[in-house]
């Protein structure tokens, strides 16, 4: 009992630091070159360089952001669950991964938004509030 339950801690804490370590990574080091295969792709991030940088800016910060929240309330969610039984273990912490994995897709849509508001249909910068004289 005690290693399955091990096991779904591991399995909980998965894709949170999936999440932090990825969000840290679009951060830092952005994929350089806008591509299919690898980094934040959309319709919108993949226009030109500028949304595709800006598009893994936000996204860094949000999945940081939420990995960095989702990781210690699913520890302590799964802390909760010792001593039940593998059943009720296993139920709910399969719960829990697609809680987190509904949140993992929910976050794009911060990001298509700040998209939206910051560039224009063609991938041009909408001219700032701030800059007008």
């Amino acid at each position: 009992m005690l290693g399955f339950w091990l096991y779904m801690l591991a399995v909980d804490l998965l894709i949170p630091a999936t999440m932090i370590g990825f969000g840290l990574l679009f951060l830092k080091r952005p994929p350089k070159k806008i591509n299919a295969i690898f980094g934040y792709r959309s319709m919108r991030s993949m226009q030109n360089e500028d949304t595709w940088r800006f598009a893994h800016q936000h996204c860094g910060k949000v999945w940081c952001t939420a990995g960095l929240i989702m990781a210690p309330l699913s520890a302590i969610a799964v802390a909760f669950l010792y001593g039940l039984s593998t059943d009720r273990i296993g139920l709910f912490g399969g719960g829990l991964c697609l809680l987190q994995c509904m949140a993992l897709l929910l976050s794009i849509f911060p990001t298509e938004r700040a998209l939206k508001r910051t560039f224009d249909k063609s991938g041009k910068r909408r001219e700032s509030p701030c800059n007008e004289k």
